[in-house]
């Protein structure tokens, strides 16, 4: 049975401007996992672990990634409230395990927001003619980076919203263009080397075992389609959100992975020398494969255009952050939640929230140029970390439909619903535990087992956090919103 509240949110006055439309909420989640930073982010490692075999894998993680994206459609549907992850975990399975799922998901995203920005700090770097930044160069530059973005999301959806619809033109124009070029003009290997691993060498592995290069190569493809969730993250800010939010869901995965499958497709195809690749020769294929094939004076505007995806990328992760910390921090779920909640008096910003994003990525930043290994540790638990937060509502969803309490919103696939949403969790599994498999490939042993102790480390801190804060946090299990001024307002009842 869904409660009505006993005292609106509204009334404390913690009320969003609801300035995004579907566009502008589909150009969010397409950046937040830009396809440039997903292209490089993964072409690389995934071609030299599995050959141009690895391509399959996109079909594959695409598939299983859809259909947690019709769940998640199904459940802002029906919630469309700031927080996304940590909201609908709340409403299906209670106030601790939705804690929990915002807790995983807060520092999934804070520490992807500062390795893409130490990440487009190397692409700054060389466009500013420094040819091998130190560690430090890196750190100053990602800070600049960090208080752009902070200034930026204070600027308000105006400047925001203009920053993200240019990243889009601009990525699409570069990608598809590029792509298309490369295989139409620079065509150098035939389509059944898409068939063929290790880049051509013969080599006899097991594709399949659990420390096999499909499998490895799955796990590093699994970075290329997270983020769709995060149109949810700004969900109080987008006008008619219940038909919006899951368009912009299921049009932004849809659309990255077109075009991230076709420009991968495009550079195999380009690639001059496949075996160079996989002996380790080249060190990255992406460069490589477009200075040689373009020539050299495509080096600074393919730099560039690196730096937009990687900049709109970071934009996106720090927004849906502050947004995250804010929502949690709404209903009492966080320390410091007076400081946490405040908003900025003309565009209704979190001020408090986006603050401690640049707090923490500075920390970050600093922790990184003093140890690389910290650095390391932040990129591996990146992707598991996104797979571990979509386990919680995807769990929630499966024991609210056997329980049969579901109330479907307006977006619902009828009948389908229950074998999606059990093969979407069984999916989500296996890939987190593919990602956090600790197969042995650093020399440092601790750095293999990163996820797991980087999601250990986590659980641990927010044990300790959630005991101080836990009687203050609203039972929301069942619990439905009505819509005030067009601001979504949670109904709570405290416990």
């Amino acid at each position: 049975m869904s409660r009505l509240a006993d005292q609106p949110v509204a009334e404390e006055g913690h009320v969003l401007r609801r300035d995004f439309k579907f566009l502008s909420s589909f150009a969010f989640a397409f950046a937040f996992i830009s396809p440039i930073v997903a292209l490089y982010g993964i072409f690389g490692l995934a071609l030299t672990t599995a050959g141009p075999s690895f391509w399959w894998g996109f079909l594959i993680v695409f598939a299983g990634q859809m259909l947690v994206a019709l769940v998640f459609a199904m459940l802002v549907s029906r919630w469309p409230l700031e927080g996304s992850i940590y909201q609908w975990s709340s409403r299906l399975l209670g106030p601790a395990f939705g804690w929990f799922a915002g807790w995983a998901y807060i520092w999934t995203l804070v520490i992807a927001m500062a390795t893409v920005a130490l990440g487009a700090a190397g692409f700054i770097a060389n466009i500013a003619g420094i040819e091998e930044p130190s560690g430090t160069d890196r750190a100053w530059i990602a800070f600049v980076i960090l208080l752009l973005g902070t200034a930026v999301n204070l600027a308000g959806h105006t400047v925001l919203k203009v920053f993200m619809i240019a990243s889009i033109v601009a990525e699409v124009i570069g990608s598809v263009g590029l792509g298309l070029w490369l295989i139409i003009f620079h065509r150098v290997n035939d389509f059944s080397v898409l068939f063929e691993g290790r880049a051509g060498t013969g080599t006899e592995v097991d594709y399949l075992a659990i420390s096999g290069p499909f499998l490895v190569a799955l796990a590093f493809i699994g970075f290329s389609f997270v983020g769709f969730e995060s149109a949810g993250s700004i969900a109080e800010e987008v006008k008619e959100p219940r038909t919006n939010l899951p368009k912009a869901i299921l049009f932004s995965i849809s659309f990255i992975a077109v075009i991230v499958m076709f420009t991968s497709l495009s550079i195999i195809l380009a690639i001059p020398d496949l075996d160079a690749v996989a002996s380790g020769e080249v060190g990255d294929p992406v460069y490589e494969t477009l200075t040689t094939q373009l020539g050299e004076g495509i080096a600074v505007p393919l730099e560039i255009l690196f730096v937009i995806g990687f900049l709109a990328s970071f934009l996106a992760l720090q927004t849906s952050a502050s947004r995250l910390i804010w929502a949690a921090a709404r209903d009492g779920a966080l320390p410091a939640a007076k400081v946490l909640t405040r908003l900025s008096r003309t565009q209704r910003q979190p001020v408090g929230a986006l603050l401690i994003t640049t707090i923490i990525g500075t920390v970050l930043f600093l922790l990184s140029n003093v140890a690389t290994d910290i650095y390391t540790l932040m990129v591996n638990f990146t992707a598991g970390g996104f797979y571990l937060s979509f386990l919680f509502p995807l769990i929630g969803f499966v024991v609210v439909l056997a329980r049969n309490q579901w109330k479907p919103g307006v977006f619902s696939i009828g009948r389908a619903t229950l074998p999606v949403a059990v093969v979407a969790l069984i999916w989500a599994t296996l890939q987190f535990i593919n990602i956090a498999w600790p197969r042995a490939v650093y020399e440092q042993v601790y750095l293999d087992w990163s996820i797991i102790i980087g999601t250990a480390v986590i659980g641990v801190v927010g044990a300790a956090v959630y005991r101080s804060v836990r009687g203050a946090i609203p039972n929301v299990v069942g619990v439905e919103y009505r819509m005030l001024d067009e601001s979504p307002v949670p109904e709570v009842r405290r416990r």
